[in-house]
């Protein structure tokens, strides 16, 4: 659980987003520099973190924490933008053959579910509420 000024949260979720295309490009060394890219968003966004990465030639996977000031489609919009406009400024040679206009490099779009509690926690949580007098409610997380 974390913790801001007035809110408690488990705001995981995982996040796909797919390259323009489906082309094949994170690869040769690509992939390691998007990965160093996304360690480093601590700079830009210090209260959201990203605890795994998987990248695979025409997509990426992301199971990331984002408090819940933030909006989802925000944080991926500057994700992409922000990762794509590195990338072409760093591998200029190799994305303007493999993408001959101005366009990014990612598709438009993407996928995000969340992560957290099982149903059942919940249901039982919630069940519980106003039906004992002394103490509270223990939730096993």
């Amino acid at each position: 659980m974390l913790k801001q000024a007035h809110t408690v949260y488990q705001t995981q979720y995982h996040i796909i987003w797919v390259t323009r295309y489906r082309r094949k490009i994170l690869v040769n060394g690509i992939d390691v520099y998007i990965e160093k890219i996304f360690r480093e968003i601590g700079k830009y966004f210090p209260d959201v973190s990203i605890h795994e990465i998987g990248i695979d030639k025409d997509h990426i996977h992301l199971h990331i924490i984002i408090p819940p000031k933030y909006a989802v489609s925000n944080i991926v919009s500057a994700l992409k933008s922000n990762t794509s406009r590195i990338l072409k400024n760093k591998f200029s040679d190799f994305l303007s053959k493999v993408y001959w206009d101005n366009g990014g490099i990612w598709a438009t779009g993407f996928f995000v579910s969340t992560i957290g509690v099982n149903e059942s926690t919940i249901r039982r949580y919630v069940n519980m509420q106003g039906k004992h007098d002394a103490g509270q409610v223990t939730l096993d997380l």
